[in-house]
């Protein structure tokens, strides 16, 4: 592979990676814009209710400063609502915003709550108390408030954010002391939609322009493209034959198949999913070892290379007897070496490998095969994983076998082109070649 289809697919991974953080971030900011707002346009939190025995509820000083990165202004960056009422019918309520200052002035000496940590799933809210023994002047007699809601029964604030260093207030209107509220608190953010979609528009358009990419330094050239610059009526020379990838692969499927051992089939293999997990704890050791022999000799180590070949082989085997393939119900051997089974694979060992690539290969450039993997295999843990193509197509065929005892021969090729390019990718990213994966199912 030539140094600027290298430098295409890095720009391609780059431009994926960044896409796929505008696409995600994007739609998220979108999502929330339509599903989480209510018809005024406030994302709001569940009802809260606050109960403490002095003479006010604060929140903690909230620092605002939008200089130095917001260039288009600050006005109407954000609204912010609290909307509440006084559980005690008796008592009116207060709601009030002012300057961190003058409420440390106007609650010096008088005991009140400042809320610490405020959870919503699970409903949670913990307090810092201030103790004091003085009184305080009824709120509404106040003067130093920048907005401030009073009266019975439910009362809305909506105040536009500024910069400075702010506390939310909640009081009983006449000063006295037992707060017993309920409301809601709720943000309007009216930039959260467009930024959204231009986030999903350009990451889309991003994705593409990556795809575009890579398939540029990956597609084979135009079969004699070299040839029509030859000299007039000189004999073309034929092309050049494209390498072929470095992997022999091979899965034969072997029926009759019974039609029901498959379900049991996990638990047959759990003496060999004991083993694996040993073998690629080996594996991955030796992965690290050989990318640092690798980056200063160019050599990967023959006896870690031969290893780590036979780690892929069993894998191989145990998958195509299990759930990767459902392919053979002849039990996987206990072995690293090679032949004597319906699945196989080998890697022919590389003399050299390009010491630089080692830095790249296994993440940055094989980004675009990880990519199509998850959609075959799937990503996640537990019940939040997605089940991919390839499971799929193996559970179809699965079922089939139960009713039918034969196994769909287009579905299994289908499996055994999906576990190939997955293989390949391993091998790549395994550092044992320097040749890049193609994006084929085929041989």
């Amino acid at each position: 592979m030539s140094a600027g289809k290298v430098v295409l697919i890095v720009f391609g991974a780059i431009f994926i990676l960044i896409s796929i953080g505008m696409i995600m971030g994007g739609g998220a900011l979108v999502w929330v814009d339509q599903a989480l707002t209510d018809s005024e346009g406030f994302i709001t939190t569940d009802t809260i209710t606050l109960d403490r025995n002095s003479y006010a509820i604060t929140t903690h000083p909230a620092d605002v400063d939008f200089k130095g990165w917001w260039p288009w202004g600050w006005h109407n960056f954000v609204t912010i609502k609290v909307e509440g009422e006084n559980n005690d019918s008796s008592k009116q309520i207060f709601i009030g915003i002012a300057d961190e200052s003058d409420i440390r002035h106007y609650l010096s000496d008088v005991s009140y709550d400042e809320v610490k940590e405020l959870e919503i799933h699970p409903y949670n809210v913990s307090y810092t108390r201030h103790y004091g023994s003085s009184v305080p002047e009824p709120p509404i007699d106040q003067t130093f408030w920048v907005a401030e809601k009073y009266g019975s029964g439910a009362r809305t604030l909506e105040w536009d954010l500024e910069e400075g260093t702010w506390v939310l207030v909640l009081m009983n209107a006449d000063g006295t002391t037992g707060i017993d509220l309920s409301g809601v608190v709720g943000v309007k953010v009216p930039w959260i939609f467009g930024v959204g979609l231009g986030l999903l528009l350009g990451g889309i358009a991003l994705l593409v322009l990556a795809v575009v990419l890579i398939v540029l330094a990956t597609r084979s050239p135009k079969a004699g493209g070299e040839a029509a610059k030859a000299t007039p009526g000189a004999e073309a020379a034929p092309p050049e034959a494209k390498p072929p990838f470095p992997l022999t692969f091979k899965g034969e499927l072997t029926e009759p198949l019974s039609q029901w051992l498959w379900l049991v089939k996990w638990f047959l293999l759990i003496p060999h999913y004991i083993v694996l997990l040993f073998l690629w704890l080996a594996f991955v050791v030796l992965w690290i070892l050989s990318f640092f022999a690798i980056l200063f000799s160019s050599k990967y180590p023959r006896s870690f290379f031969d290893f780590n070949v036979g780690v892929l082989r069993w894998t191989w085997r145990v998958g195509f007897y299990g759930y990767l393939a459902l392919g053979t119900d002849k039990y996987p051997p206990f072995t690293l070496k090679a032949g004597g089974y319906p699945a196989d694979l080998d890697i022919p060992y590389p003399e050299r490998l390009t010491s630089g690539l080692v830095l790249v290969k296994w993440w940055l450039l094989a980004f675009p095969h990880y990519i199509i993997i998850s959609f075959f295999w799937g990503f996640g843990a537990g019940w939040g994983r997605w089940m991919g193509l390839g499971f799929v197509l193996v559970l179809y065929a699965a079922i089939v076998m139960l009713f039918t005892g034969k196994y769909p021969k287009d579905i299994y090729n289908l499996v055994m082109g999906i576990n190939r390019w997955g293989f390949r990718v391993a091998t790549y990213s395994g550092l044992m070649t320097d040749n890049y994966p193609p994006f084929r199912l085929s041989e």
